[in-house]
């Protein structure tokens, strides 16, 4: 590792830092009621947290699908992904505009294991995945929700139509720019865009006319993997899926602690879970409207908040549910930036 990358890594640890002291000193309650709500969580936290292991596996399988597409001949080993898996969400959560820190960091460390124009495309293929899957999550959370006000578990008026309508409207436009992205490459196009903002029309120009050849193959990278390797491209979009379903388990532990369970059994447990499917899909929807905030400080509160209610549940569960999920968000930061802290024989 250069100096340089040193410096970057050794950057990248401090803004997880810093994250982790913001959030701690930023939740909307006091220390007391903190305690509060994570005794009342008790042993429940153990899953909360542990369904992240398996997330983060899943999100580090799609990363890796799009990574072979890309560099058919890279040797990584799976705990080298899933580390570099943990440790970009865990920037990505700490920083502004979300990929702030997170990309950035996994080019930097791939480019020691691939070619550096592939590790930029690897990268870029997948936070294009990640993003194209959740518009693929909230599109069919629309039917989940159809299907359960159609047996009249679920309220269905204007307001909740409305919601539902722009969600398909945004997806449908979602799916267009993708499509271009994914065949023509997005690299070039979104400095074009930035070409047009005013103050950054001569950089972007000179930046463009320097690195052009470079942003050129990393495009050419991106439309291949579309075009010439469609099972390495459906199956990550299908593995970052799954992992929102699998997400929405850990809303399910919260609602059962709460004795939200539908009447028991395997029918209720069933139902409470698809409940919690669309309370993370209503969730996420909002608080990725106003995604520049770092690590989404009271959006996502809210989100929750107004799903849950949605739902036809209790504010205060609402409130419950937000708190335990920053308290796992700050714990999930702690351990990605300390991972990547690990000597380099342990990587």
């Amino acid at each position: 590792m250069t100096w340089t990358r040193q410096r970057l890594n050794n950057l990248f640890f401090l803004i997880g830092v810093l994250a982790c002291v913001v959030m701690l000193f930023t939740f909307d309650v006091s220390f007391v009621e903190l305690w509060q709500h994570l005794t009342k969580a008790g042993y429940w936290l153990l899953p909360i947290l542990g369904v992240w292991v398996l997330i983060y596996g899943i999100n580090a399988a799609s990363w890796w699908c799009v990574i072979k597409g890309v560099a058919p001949s890279a040797k990584l080993s799976p705990w080298r992904i899933f580390r570099l898996t943990i440790s970009g969400y865990a920037l990505n959560y700490a920083t502004p505009v979300g990929g702030l820190g997170g990309e950035p960091y996994r080019i930097m460390e791939l480019s020691r294991d691939i070619d550096k124009h592939q590790a930029t495309s690897s990268v870029i293929l997948y936070a294009m995945m990640h993003i194209f899957a959740h518009f693929w999550f909230w599109f069919t959370s629309i039917f989940l929700y159809l299907a359960l006000a159609a047996v009249g578990d679920l309220p269905l008026n204007v307001p909740i139509a409305c919601v539902l309508g722009f969600i398909a409207l945004l997806f449908f436009g979602a799916s267009y720019v993708f499509a271009k992205g994914y065949k023509n490459g997005v690299v070039l196009t979104v400095l074009g865009w930035l070409g047009k903002v005013p103050g950054l029309k001569g950089w972007s120009k000179r930046f463009k006319q320097r690195h052009e050849s470079a942003l050129q193959n990393v495009d050419t990278q991106i439309a291949a993997l579309f075009s010439q390797d469609k099972k390495a491209f459906y199956s990550s979009l299908l593995l970052e899926y799954v992992s929102r379903w699998a997400q929405s388990l850990e809303v399910l532990f919260m609602l059962l602690l709460f004795g939200v369970d539908n009447g028991g059994g395997i029918d209720g447990i069933l139902l409470t879970y698809l409940h919690s499917v669309l309370i993370v899909a209503l969730t996420t929807f909002f608080a990725n409207l106003i995604g520049f905030l770092p690590m989404q400080i009271g959006v996502q509160e809210g989100g929750f908040v107004l799903s849950i209610a949605a739902l036809g549940l209790s504010a205060a569960l609402g409130i419950f549910v937000s708190i335990i999920c920053r308290v796992r968000e700050i714990v999930w930061i702690f351990i990605g930036i300390m991972l990547m802290k690990l000597p380099e024989r342990q990587r």
